[in-house]
């Protein structure tokens, strides 16, 4: 499933108050690597219990590393509660700027409840076909 693989998220993102160096990427998109069983230094169950801060020391204090949580973290979310994430740029950026805002607010807080929150914002549950 390709989820927010296309959307505005790194954009919104890269201004995330966290002790980031000063200079911010202009990347404007999120790319997932072509291999997303690619090796990470967290497990799952790691990420769906660490804080904004947790997160933010697990991914080495890497803009693009913590962008991979927040992904995985999105497709856990959208998984586990049956929805559909927008590929547009639009739905992308609304979701960012709710989860840079969150997460610069309160740097304890679980940051896969703040995705999640994210994710019922824009997320769509699936169309079913008409039964025949």
């Amino acid at each position: 499933m390709r989820l927010f693989s296309r959307l505005a998220l790194c954009f919104a993102l890269t201004t995330v108050a966290l002790g980031a160096s000063a200079q911010q990427p202009a990347a404007a998109t999120i790319t997932p690597s072509a291999d997303s069983t690619a090796a990470h230094n967290w497990t799952k169950e790691q990420i769906l219990t660490c804080t904004v801060s947790d997160c933010w020391q697990l991914a080495g204090k890497n803009e693009a590393t913590f962008f991979d949580i927040v992904q995985q973290l999105a497709e856990i979310s959208a998984e586990t509660r049956g929805l559909t994430l927008p590929e547009n740029a639009e739905a992308g950026k609304r979701a960012g700027e709710y989860i840079k805002a969150k997460a610069k607010a309160d740097h304890g807080q679980l940051l896969y409840a703040i995705v999640d929150a994210s994710v019922r914002r824009v997320g769509t549950k699936p169309s079913t076909p008409p039964a025949n």
